[in-house]
């Protein structure tokens, strides 16, 4: 049996887990991969393997096709999110897949709260004039007593919302499954976009689905608070990224923290790279030792098992 393994993060520890397939005797494919592979060459490589643990490649119904037509009997997408896999495709073709939910709930709610702070005291702009010579001060403002608009109130959102309520944040919480959630006595709740207008910050933490793609768009961006900052740390469509660049220009916008974006990489000519008051990531919010080898232990358990591998 052979497995290919597509996410960056497992792949930039593959040494770690490689006894794990030797020991059963099972051949392991590590590409180099920056983000994603394209269609073209996952239909390349699927078909020659029995098992695959996805990043967020292009996982369509194409290159599934072309699995089932090789040798691909399982697959499991690597981490939480699952919009870039065709489950129902996968249903059609009988080919068993699964995904990790709740594996870095925390590790991405750590990069949130950091980019909240860098965005309150501009610590990315102060790094930048002091590496060029300068010695900037810029007047920030203080977490304590700011408004957060939560986008989002699963596993990421709520280790989001502790750490936010921890700096004395007020937070509203916005979530159609709200209802079905636990929830903390403090963390507020309203369907988007009510109460935008009270929101000192916007955080993204939610899925990529049908109903928020693009929700923060030219009109909701519209109705926040003039000097709103924004953070994203989920799928870069949730954000109308030129509605956002237009924002940010006007002014009606203060600044963004971007962890995901639409096109990823971040293509060289987009004019985000131009604005001054971003700060940037590169799709790496749950990239700790410990989350890569939890949640790659767990995605190896569960294709070992959909393989029938003891």
């Amino acid at each position: 049996m052979k497995v290919l393994v597509t996410c960056p993060p497992m792949l930039g520890m593959i040494e770690s887990f490689r006894p794990s397939f030797d020991a059963k005797g099972i051949g392991l494919t590590a590409p180099k991969v920056v983000q994603t592979l394209s269609v073209a060459e996952l239909k390349e490589l699927v078909p020659r393997h029995d098992g695959w643990i996805i990043g967020d490649d292009p996982a369509s119904r194409e290159v599934f096709t072309a699995g089932k037509a090789g040798k691909l009997k399982a697959a499991v997408k690597w981490g939480i999110g699952v919009d870039n896999v065709d489950f129902a495709a996968c249903k059609d073709l009988d080919i068993p897949i699964t995904n990790t939910p709740d594996m870095f709930g925390a590790e991405v709610a750590d990069v949130a709260v950091g980019y909240v702070i860098a965005l309150a005291r501009e610590t990315f702009q102060i790094d930048r004039g002091v590496r060029a010579g300068n010695w900037p001060k810029p007047r920030g403002i203080s977490l304590a007593g700011k408004t957060v608009a939560l986008i989002g109130y699963g596993d990421i959102g709520r280790n989001t919302a502790k750490r936010l309520l921890a700096a004395d944040m007020k937070v509203i919480a916005h979530d159609p499954a709200a209802s079905r959630l636990p929830a903390m006595a403090a963390v507020e709740f309203a369907q988007w976009p009510q109460r935008l207008t009270e929101a000192d910050y916007i955080v993204v933490t939610c899925a990529l689905t049908p109903s928020s793609h693009h929700m923060i768009n030219a009109d909701t961006l519209a109705m926040a608070k003039p000097g709103v900052r924004i953070v994203n740390v989920a799928r870069g469509p949730i954000i109308d990224e030129t509605a956002l660049i237009a924002a940010l220009e006007s002014g009606h916008a203060h600044s963004a923290a971007l962890d995901v974006f639409e096109t990823e990489p971040l293509p060289a000519g987009s004019p985000l790279r131009q604005h001054p008051h971003c700060v940037f990531g590169s799709h790496n919010a749950s990239n700790t030792a410990d989350a890569v080898r939890r949640t790659s232990e767990i995605a190896i358990g569960k294709l070992f098992g959909f393989l029938g591998i003891q």
